[in-house]
């Protein structure tokens, strides 16, 4: 039996998508740029694909801006409005627990002279408010604050922040990374403050190497690529048409059932948290509930590695992750982990199980019989 629960990482693609993507790569391949029938043919791809997303979100067309991913997207937002921004501020707000490209890019733009503050969280994964609040200053030109952790699921107060942020400083801009929470809530940009917004399409059932940026119209936002002059000199480049028409046939799908999924996946999550519980010394790592994300859950063993417990799962025909899949090939222990205060034994002894619309309760129940043989027998062979 194969038991893919790696989908925080990546999913597989849906069929419908997969055909579409090569109706339009052997049929429909022109340059939207071109001016004769293929490009035309082409372009409109695009249109319908801004329709779609701006459908979503309740925003405007215009204010899709197609990427090659969440990483790309995070970088427009972050390095764009910081290069935009700056005579007016060097200050930048994001958290411990951000993705890697939210991190990393934070860094790089410390090295080029910028502020930033790295809001804690508690043992849940959560922010306080009153933290970002204190944290807010006249000089503060960006808060990057992600939607969905990616490692263990937890939600953050992203309405609320974004009042507070505009209550505080209205010239602040709010970016929110959602790649791992887009496709698994109903997110409005203009109810929640949101300035902009990153999404990447293999997270939803679409295609590598696509997703989008929100952008809200009037938000000062400099380029960070040059060429041609494609998506009005913001984002230069011919435009992946394949992946962007994926992604917004991914992106309708998933919001066509989203509730009836979401809830079924919450039972799916309550099922893998009931059964690993009657194993001694397992820890379930952030928020429970409707607190958390219906998709992801973090799972502390003591007593077994991590790389240990997923090759033995892996054996079994199981997929999981140890932490986030971007960072799971490097040797550096978890900075989500660490922030929320998991202990220092369990640091590496922590998996993820990602679930999608086509996991199963049969795939459930085997991976929790799987972990009820296979951590006891690991826990006798640990080097003591």
């Amino acid at each position: 039996m194969e038991v893919y629960l790696d989908n925080s990482a990546t999913t597989r693609c849906f069929d419908e998508v997969a055909q579409l993507m090569h109706k339009i790569m052997c049929e429909d391949y022109g340059n939207p740029s071109s001016m004769h029938h293929k490009g035309v043919e082409a372009e409109q791809y695009l249109r319908y694909a801004k329709e779609t997303l701006a459908r979503i979100l309740k925003v405007n067309e215009k204010e899709i801006l197609f990427t090659s991913g969440g990483t790309e997207s995070d970088n427009i937002a972050l390095i764009g409005t910081a290069m935009a921004n700056h005579r007016r501020g060097r200050h930048l707000i994001t958290t411990q627990i951000e993705h890697p490209a939210i991190l990393q890019t934070m860094s790089y733009l410390e090295d080029q002279g910028f502020e930033v503050t790295y809001l804690p969280v508690d043992h849940e994964g959560r922010i306080s408010l009153e933290d970002l609040e204190r944290a807010i200053r006249p000089d503060t030109i960006l808060v990057s604050i992600m939607h969905t952790n990616n490692e263990i699921g937890s939600l953050q107060p992203l309405a609320e922040a974004g009042a507070l942020i505009k209550k505080c400083n209205p010239r602040t801009l709010f970016h929110v990374d959602a790649v791992q929470g887009f496709g698994k809530f109903r997110i409005y940009p203009n109810k929640m403050h949101i300035d902009m917004l990153s999404v990447s399409g293999h997270k939803i059932h679409g295609p590598k190497g696509v997703g989008f940026l929100y952008i809200k119209e009037g938000s000062k936002v400099n380029p960070i690529m040059y060429g041609g002059g494609q998506q009005k000199g913001m984002r230069s480049g011919t435009e992946n048409v394949p992946g962007i028409a994926g992604l917004a046939k991914a992106a309708e799908m998933v919001y066509e059932n989203l509730d009836r999924d979401m809830q079924r996946m919450y039972g799916l999550r309550d099922m893998l948290i009931r059964g690993v519980s009657r194993i001694e010394d397992v820890k379930v790592n952030g928020c429970s509930g409707s607190e958390a994300a219906a998709h992801i859950v973090s799972l502390s063993v003591r007593g077994v590695r991590s790389e240990v417990l997923l090759h033995a799962l892996e054996e079994r025909g199981i997929y999981v992750s140890a932490g986030s899949a971007c960072a799971s090939n490097k040797p550096q222990t978890s900075a989500t982990l660490k922030a929320i205060g998991v202990e220092k034994d369990l640091l590496d002894s922590t998996i993820r199980f990602s679930f999608s619309v086509f996991t199963t309760e049969e795939e459930i129940q085997y991976t929790i019989q799987a972990l009820c043989e296979m951590i006891p027998m690991l826990r006798r062979y640990t080097r003591h």
